[in-house]
């Protein structure tokens, strides 16, 4: 961080003989200092000559029914919530470092309680009239009284107010670093647009924004088309030079997976990720491939990793009990799966901060002992005395020994089988839940796992529904169990909140319903020491085996690739972001497409 200005206060802080100071910064980062100097002009993963012009079509499983990407209700376009440029920034090969956006430096109190942001004068809306210190005021607003209760949460004695045209101020309730941050990358709506409209509600129309794309196109459930703003006000800038190169991104929506696969082949979009082990391995091919028309690629990614589990909705009461939610992870048969149906392409999941340094992958050290001393009657005891693995099957598709050993945990939680069926020793109940999928999705994983179950004696029920009924089951915690993609976390922050602490029970990100007083107070350490990266790696890893030892979720897999595939008419920088595919950095290639049928082109 490159500071100009230190000013000592006058005034003491929170503890006599402590002195605030006013410091100024044009960039910022959580932990350490941002990469990029004041002066830098673009990023390291971008060609900053690329060639505008040109379109991509992608695809979008599901259907969206409005153009609100905070609203309370409803299923919102793809992309919609990056239709606003925000204060600050992120750049893709660092964790936690912010650079300026609408804005161009900040003043700020050095505890973090307060900034002073000032706002580029060039800052435009898409309609022409400028960005201001109180559309951004307004916006935070907007977001505090109509948008998800956990903003109103997590902001609380927040304020934002704008003390000049081009100058806001931010000042928190409570002081802290990383949440002042946060605050640096809300999207900036225009107050003319959104004062007779309420965020909590859906909008059929696209609204007034200010980003690098705005939407052209559209017919509703169907498909957007995105078309680039040509005299985007921020298109200059160091943070954005390079990137967002095609004229217009168009979205298709399809209903089923195998559809759009055969679309793509067919060359109806021109990108697509895989998550098919199976279908990487089997039918990636073709003459589209043999004559090189589609390009299939498989990188190595060794950073934070996104990861699949399921939830347990461990509000109902079949699964309040630890021992009944460890004895259903030992029904998963990760290896039979992997072997049989994915071609060994996955690595099981077994931590929630998956490839970094605060996973917690050895024993306990002296330092985290100490940290959850304290707590060790509200633990698990192998918190203490084991590293969390998921269970390991022979991958012979019989699991016999981990079965055993989950008949032995359901009846110790006060199970039997009577009839072929797990019922509750006291009230009689019979063991059966439901799964909650997304229907056309690529599911073959869930009939060997309902298998085991059945071998338990226990029923699972498959609930297939559309994108718009998990949305709003997921809102309403209306599921016993459901398949979620955790996000990757390089390092521990606030965010960890919306997933895990109890005031935040009804965020669709804690998809389990934790509430857990040892879990809150953990998380209230990391928050409080951001600037401590030897805490915040105690902090972590102590986190990381109350979470995995409590049997919340089971670990499904993550890929340590990223596999895709496109049609030959694009160039990307020689460089990759680390935290990123690198997409919007890509250009269409006027002399590769000339290579290409003319109906692909």
């Amino acid at each position: 961080m490159i500071a100009r200005i230190a000013i000592v206060l006058m005034s003491l802080v929170s503890l006599p003989g402590l002195a605030a100071t006013i410091e100024e910064a044009e960039a910022f980062a959580v932990i350490g200092e941002p990469k990029y100097a004041v002066d830098f002009t673009h990023y390291d993963y971008v060609n900053p000559a690329a060639p505008k012009g040109g379109s991509i079509t992608l695809a979008k499983i599901g259907t969206f029914d409005n153009f609100n990407r905070f609203a309370l209700r409803g299923n919102p376009g793809e992309r919609t919530g990056a239709l606003y440029d925000s204060l600050y920034t992120t750049s893709d090969d660092e964790p936690g470092s912010y650079y300026p956006l609408i804005a161009e430096s900040a003043r700020y109190s050095s505890d973090y309680a307060w900034a002073e942001i000032a706002i580029n004068p060039r800052a435009r809306f898409h309609d022409g009239t400028p960005v201001t210190a109180r559309d951004v005021a307004f916006t935070f607003q907007k977001f505090m009284t109509e948008g998800v209760p956990q903003f109103r949460i997590f902001y609380k004695g927040t304020t934002v107010k704008a003390i000049a045209p081009l100058t806001v101020r931010i000042a928190l309730g409570e002081a802290g670093k990383e949440k002042l941050l946060s605050l640096f990358t809300l999207p900036v709506m225009p107050e003319k647009y959104w004062q007779s409209r309420k965020l909590s509600d859906p909008l059929p129309t696209p609204p007034l924004a200010s980003g690098p794309y705005k939407i052209s196109a559209w017919r509703m459930g169907q498909y957007i088309t995105y078309s680039r703003v040509k005299d985007y006000w921020a298109a200059t800038l160091p943070v954005n030079r390079g990137r967002w190169n095609f004229d217009t991104v168009r979205y298709d929506y399809y209903l089923d997976d195998n559809v759009a696969f055969e679309a793509f082949k067919a060359g109806a979009f021109d990108f697509r990720t895989e998550s098919s082990a199976k279908n990487w391995a089997t039918r990636y091919i073709g003459r589209n491939f043999a004559q090189g028309y589609i390009t299939k690629e498989e990188q190595p990614n060794t950073s934070a990793q996104d990861t699949r589990w399921l939830a347990f909705n461990i509000q109902r009461p079949l699964f309040s009990d630890r021992r009944v939610r460890e004895a259903i992870t030992l029904a998963f048969d990760f290896e039979w799966m992997n072997k049989a149906l994915f071609y060994g392409a996955y690595s099981r999941a077994n931590s929630y901060f998956q490839n970094t340094e605060y996973a917690a992958r050895g024993y306990p050290d002296a330092a985290e002992l100490t940290l959850l001393a304290p707590m060790k009657a509200d633990l698990p005891p192998e918190v203490f005395t084991a590293i969390y693995q998921p269970p390991v099957s022979k991958g012979d598709g019989f699991n016999r020994d981990n079965l055993l050993k989950a008949a032995a945990l359901l009846k110790s939680a006060g199970w039997e089988i009577k009839n072929q069926k797990l019922v509750n020793v006291k009230t009689g109940q019979l063991f059966r839940f439901e799964l909650l999928l997304s229907s056309g999705g690529n599911n073959q994983w869930v009939i060997p796992f309902q298998h085991n179950l059945e071998r338990l004696g226990i029923t699972l029920d498959l609930r297939p529904v559309d994108n718009s009924q998990i949305t709003n089951r997921l809102r309403s915690r209306d599921y016993d169990m459901i398949p979620t993609l955790y996000r990757a976390m390089p390092f521990p922050g606030s965010d960890l909140q919306f997933s895990w602490a109890s005031q935040y029970i009804d965020s669709t990100y804690n998809s389990p319903g934790v509430s857990n007083p040892v879990i809150d107070q953990l998380i209230e350490k990391v928050i409080a020491r951001q600037d401590d990266k030897a805490a915040l790696l105690r902090l972590g890893r102590a986190l990381d085996r109350v979470l995995t030892w409590n049997y919340y979720m089971i670990p499904m897999w993550y890929m340590a690739s990223d596999r895709f595939a496109y049609w030959d008419k694009f160039s990307r920088p020689a460089v990759r972001p680390v935290y990123d595919l690198g997409l919007d950095n890509w250009w269409y290639d006027i002399n590769k497409a000339a290579k290409l049928p003319e109906a692909r082109r």
